[in-house]
């Protein structure tokens, strides 16, 4: 089955002098892969990784570029044209993407980016965005979230309490403000954790992973850092949060808790300038 406005891995059924068709099963017959998108070496009946999506003349067609966002996902683009039909986005195709005039929160201004929605439009069957952001967001399902899950964030706004974030593209969370180390950018994307599923049904979120059962796990972190860089590391329990996070991708919370469990193993000595392998 084709998926429109995804990836999909299609078989080559043959060449012609301006590119490859390839087999879109019994619904969509024959796709053109134009010949700019033809890789160098290829064979027939070999499989290829494309994206499908409408040309300007909105007939199926398949390319191997890789768009910014593909149909179901959010993400912050920039607002490249505005006509009388609506705005239009850079994803990342030869083709932008519509934002139609129903489907925005206000008018976007060229050179400005938005977070954006990529969906199917079901009346038109073409592949549109909005900035409606809400409107394609989860309320409810928390089946697929657990504590301590690491999951993709984007910045979607900025509050009193901290940040909104789009949690894998289907639901909001809020990363409090004290979790963050630096100012977020809006519309930037990130890697965090679900630090709690409040009873209200709402997502607190952690950039770094929480000092608990992952202790071990960084103390053998550590441990290698420390035989492959001379036994020695500029790092101790006072160091700023942010270089400790640099070096490990670890909270400072976790950081303390694994020196003070390599310092009762007798496995490092802590130093006014930092730690120490023992021997």
């Amino acid at each position: 089955m084709i998926h429109i406005g995804k990836t999909n891995t299609l078989v080559i059924l043959k060449e012609v002098d301006f590119g490859l068709y390839l087999d879109g099963g019994k619904e969509h017959g024959e796709i053109l892969l134009p010949k700019r998108f033809v890789p160098a070496q290829y064979t027939i009946g070999e499989s290829l990784e494309v994206f499908i999506y409408y040309d300007s003349e909105d007939r199926i067609i398949a390319t191997t570029q890789t768009p910014y966002v593909q149909v179901g996902e959010f993400a912050f683009l920039e607002c490249v044209a505005v006509n009388n039909t609506g705005a239009f986005l850079d994803w990342g195709l030869m083709k932008d993407v519509l934002l139609p005039f129903d489907e925005q929160t206000h008018r976007p201004e060229v050179g400005r980016s938005y977070i954006a929605y990529i969906f199917l439009d079901e009346q038109t069957g073409r592949i549109v965005a909005s900035t409606k952001i809400r409107d394609f967001l989860d309320d409810e399902n928390m089946d697929n979230f657990k504590v301590g899950q690491q999951v993709s964030l984007l910045n979607a706004d900025k509050t009193d309490l901290g940040y909104m974030m789009i949690i894998n593209h289907t639901h909001l969370g809020l990363l409090h403000h004290h979790e963050a180390l630096h100012p977020i950018k809006h519309g930037e994307p990130l890697d965090g954790f679900i630090q709690n599923i409040r009873q209200d049904r709402k997502i607190d979120l952690c950039l770094y992973q929480q000092a608990s059962d992952k202790t071990d796990e960084v103390c053998q972190l550590i441990l290698y850092k420390l035989k492959t860089q001379g036994g020695f590391l500029p790092l101790h329990d006072k160091s700023d949060p942010q270089d400790i996070q640099k070096a490990f991708a670890i909270s400072k919370k976790m950081f303390k808790k694994s020196l003070g469990s390599l310092y009762k193993q007798k496995k490092i000595v802590l130093e006014d300038n930092g730690i120490r392998l023992l021997e």
